[in-house]
C-alpha cells in the first residue's frame, strides 16, 4: 500500500480511469495512452512528490517515476481497477502519425521482456566467463544449467515475442505463443537433412534448397530460433485473421474454431511466405546497418552516443532496439548498442555531479536511481549475448 496515494493522485491528474485507454510501464515511466491528453493536469503532475517529469511522445503520455515504477504501476492498476492484461497494449489504435504508431507498437512488444532479457544475458555472460577462467568445464552440470538459463529466452524468443506482440495487436495471446512455438519446434530443423528435392532462386542471393512441401507448395525452411521480425509479422497477420474469423464464426463454437482456423491459416503461411521474406529482410537490414557502421565508425559512434539519451527521452530509441536484436540474431553481434556505451557512462558522470551539488530534496530522492544501472546493464547484456553467441 506504500504507493496507493501516489497512484490515486496520478490517476486523478491524468483525467481519471475513464480517460485511460491503456497503461503499461518501462524501466522508469508509466506510459499512458489517454483518450484526451488536453484534460490531463501536466503542470500539477510535475510538481507532485514521486513524479520526476511528464513527457508526451509516440502517442503516449509518459509519467516519469524512477526505477520503482513497477510498484507504482501495480498500485495504479489496483487503485484504478485496471486489468493488467489489457494494460500493456491491446491494439495499435493509437493516435498520431505512422511513425508514432510504429514506436508505440515496438515499445509495447519489447518493453515486457527487457528485464528478463537483460537478466538472462548477464547469466549467459557469467557462465562464459566462468568457463574462460577455468572455474567450470563445458561438460559440467553447473555450466550446462547456467548456460540453459541464459540461452533459453533468446533461443525461444519467438514464443515470448509471440505473447507480447499479439497482445499488443489485440489477438489471443496463446495463439501468438503457439505460432512462436511452431517456428522453433525442434523436429522442423530435422527436415533439412538429406538431399533437397530441388532448389529455388538458384544463383541468386535468395537461393534456397527445398526439402519439404505443404500441400504441394514448396517450403523454404529457415532457422527461426532467436529471430525477431518473423514472429512480429506473423502475429500481426494472425490478429487480423482472428478478428475476421470472429465476425463469421457462430459464438457457440468461437472458443475453439477461431484459434483452430487462425493457426491453420497463419502457421503454414508463415513457413511458406512470411517467414522467409522476414528473414531475408532481417539479413538485409543487418547488413545495411553494418555497411553504415563501416562507412565511418567514429561518426556513427558520435551520433548514436551523443543523441542516445535524447532518443530515450522521446521514446525514439525503440526504433533501433529491434534493429539491434535483429543484428544479434542474424550477425551474432551488434554495433548499435555498443556505440551507446558512451551515453551510459556520461549519464553516470552527470548524475554523480548532481549527487554532489544538488540541494533540491526532490532531486536528491531520485538521484541514485537515476544512474539507471538497469539501463546500463540492459545495454551490456544485449551485447554480451551477441558476442557470447559468436
Amino acid at each position: 500500500m506504500k504507493y496507493e496515494q501516489l497512484a490515486k493522485d496520478i490517476l486523478e491528474k491524468v483525467g481519471g480511469t475513464d480517460n485511460i485507454n491503456s497503461v503499461f510501464h518501462c524501466i522508469t515511466r508509466l506510459r499512458f495512452k489517454l483518450k484526451d491528453e488536453s484534460i490531463a493536469k501536466t503542470e500539477e503532475l510535475e510538481k507532485m512528490d514521486g513524479v520526476i517529469s511528464v513527457l508526451r511522445s509516440g502517442g503516449q503520455y509518459q509519467v516519469v517515476i524512477g526505477n520503482h515504477v513497477p510498484d507504482v504501476y501495480a498500485a495504479v492498476l489496483s487503485v484504478g481497477g485496471i486489468s493488467a492484461e489489457g494494460a500493456e497494449g491491446s491494439s495499435n489504435e493509437s493516435g498520431g502519425n505512422l511513425f508514432n504508431k510504429f514506436i508505440d507498437m515496438i515499445s509495447g512488444v519489447f518493453t515486457p521482456v527487457l528485464g528478463v532479457l537483460a537478466a538472462t544475458g548477464m547469466i549467459k555472460g557469467f557462465a562464459s566467463m566462468f568457463l574462460a577462467f577455468g572455474w567450470v568445464t563445458a561438460t559440467s552440470g553447473t555450466y550446462q544449467i547456467l548456460y540453459a538459463i541464459g540461452d533459453a529466452l533468446f533461443y525461444f524468443f519467438p514464443i515470448f515475442l509471440g505473447y507480447t506482440a499479439i497482445k499488443k495487436f489485440g489477438g489471443n495471446i496463446f495463439v501468438g505463443m503457439a505460432i512462436g512455438g511452431a517456428l522453433v519446434y525442434p523436429a522442423i530443423s530435422g527436415l533439412t537433412a538429406g538431399k533437397p528435392l530441388y532448389t529455388l532462386f538458384s544463383g541468386t542471393l535468395f537461393e534456397s534448397p527445398i526439402h519439404v512441401t505443404f500441400l504441394g507448395i514448396p517450403v523454404i525452411l529457415m532457422s527461426y530460433a532467436s529471430s525477431v521480425i518473423p514472429i512480429i509479422l506473423a502475429t500481426f497477420f494472425a490478429s487480423k485473421v482472428e478478428k475476421g474469423l470472429k465476425k463469421i464464426i457462430p459464438d457457440v463454437v468461437k472458443t475453439f474454431l477461431v484459434p483452430f482456423f487462425t493457426l491453420l491459416i497463419v502457421v503454414p503461411l508463415t513457413f511458406i511466405v512470411i517467414g522467409p521474406i522476414a528473414v531475408w529482410a532481417g539479413d538485409l537490414l543487418g547488413q545495411g546497418t553494418l555497411w553504415v557502421y563501416n562507412l565511418s565508425p567514429v561518426i556513427a559512434g558520435l551520433f548514436l552516443g551523443g543523441f542516445w539519451q535524447v532518443f530515450v527521452i522521446f521514446g525514439l530509441h525503440w526504433g533501433l532496439i529491434p534493429v539491434a536484436l535483429n543484428n544479434i540474431a542474424t550477425l551474432h553481434a551488434d554495433p548499435i548498442l555498443a556505440m551507446t556505451f558512451g551515453a551510459s557512462f556520461a549519464q553516470i558522470g552527470a548524475v554523480l555531479a548532481v549527487i554532489l551539488k544538488t540541494k533540491n530534496k526532490k532531486n536528491q530522492n531520485a538521484r541514485i536511481p537515476s544512474i539507471h544501472l538497469r539501463n546500463f546493464w540492459r545495454n551490456r547484456a544485449s551485447n554480451i549475448r551477441g558476442y557470447v553467441t559468436t
